[in-house]
């Protein structure tokens, strides 16, 4: 999958900024070395609903997703994590990689993709590129420009009063 998404940005005449770091897992162990990185940070959870639909959600870096509220938010039911085999076989990502990005591994288009109205409006986000160990930096117009390629129309909620 990394080769589809280098020939991707390949298509798209884009090198994102990026950084090789340890592996991590975590958002907490991710901060440690995004020094120098400008954009918002993310964070991401492979969810599926009570009749079988897969949702990639990606919120800014700080923020706790409420179970409860964010059905309501993406027009779902009942949510909860789907399970990391699932995650390699639909998004060929392993857990702590997961991201927008994993996306391009999804040729079947079966998973819908949410993602909080503030990174869309964040001048540039910070991801992985299907890769623990690497995070990048994608300005606004090119994380556009990638999810349009991908055939990709966001879910564009708001967690203002649904975080705490």
């Amino acid at each position: 999958m990394r080769d589809d998404l280098h020939a991707l940005l390949d298509r798209l005449a884009f090198r994102p900024k990026s950084v090789r770091h340890p592996p991590v897992r975590t958002v907490e162990e991710a901060h440690l070395h995004y020094a120098g990185l400008d954009g918002a940070h993310t964070k991401n959870a492979f969810l599926k609903d009570a009749k079988g639909v897969l949702v990639l959600v990606t919120v800014p870096a700080d923020c706790r997703l409420d179970m409860k509220a964010l059905p309501a938010l993406i027009g779902s039911k009942r949510l909860s994590f789907a399970s990391p085999d699932l995650m390699r076989t639909v998004l060929g990502t392993e857990p702590g990689a997961l991201g927008p990005l994993s996306l391009i591994a999804d040729t079947r288009r079966q998973v819908r993709f949410a993602l909080e109205s503030s990174l869309i409006e964040a001048d540039a986000i910070t991801c992985h590129p299907l890769d623990n160990a690497e995070t990048w930096v994608i300005p606004q117009g090119e994380f556009k420009r990638i999810l349009a390629a991908l055939g990709v129309e966001p879910i564009v909620f708001s967690l203002k009063g649904a975080v705490g």
